[in-house]
């Protein structure tokens, strides 16, 4: 059930940049914010590769864009290629669903600091994450075309 709703929330954010242009997924809400389409698209790629990847199953390997957790640069698209982060989150989301599906159980645990996630509180952690993102997706979309719904 987590997973599907999981999933769910990851066709919404595919929706909601559906049939735009790489300018129209560039377009900024308004200022000072950076938020734009594009750059939830490559958050969330970096957010699916630390929870699932680094912080559950405790790879050794980089940011996609970042060099530190407090960094940005997912948010800063002015030369980022739609296709390759579009490529990019696909990816991610792939590798994600691989973990789950390979999981024992739910209880099983990674690490977040200094303590310790299960996989059921990283799935509902994410279901979470895309749900607020979503919503601003949402506003940046009525804002770009006027185009509303889930």
């Amino acid at each position: 059930m987590l997973a599907g709703f999981l999933q769910y929330q990851r066709e919404t954010l595919a929706m909601k940049c559906a049939g735009l242009t790489a300018e129209q997924l560039k377009q900024r809400s308004v200022p000072p914010s950076a938020m734009s389409l594009l750059g939830l698209v490559r958050h969330m790629a970096e957010v699916e590769r630390v929870w699932f990847r680094i912080r559950l199953r405790g790879e050794d390997i980089s940011y996609r864009w970042k060099r530190r957790p407090e960094d940005d640069i997912d948010f800063q698209i002015d030369r980022a290629d739609p296709d390759e982060a579009f490529a990019a989150w696909d990816e991610e989301c792939a590798r994600s669903r691989d973990i789950v599906r390979a999981a024992a159980s739910l209880d099983i645990t990674g690490r977040h600091r200094e303590r310790e996630v299960s996989l059921r509180w990283v799935l509902v952690h994410m279901i979470e994450e895309y749900a607020r993102h979503n919503g601003h997706a949402d506003l940046l979309r009525e804002r770009i075309d006027g185009a509303t719904g889930e």
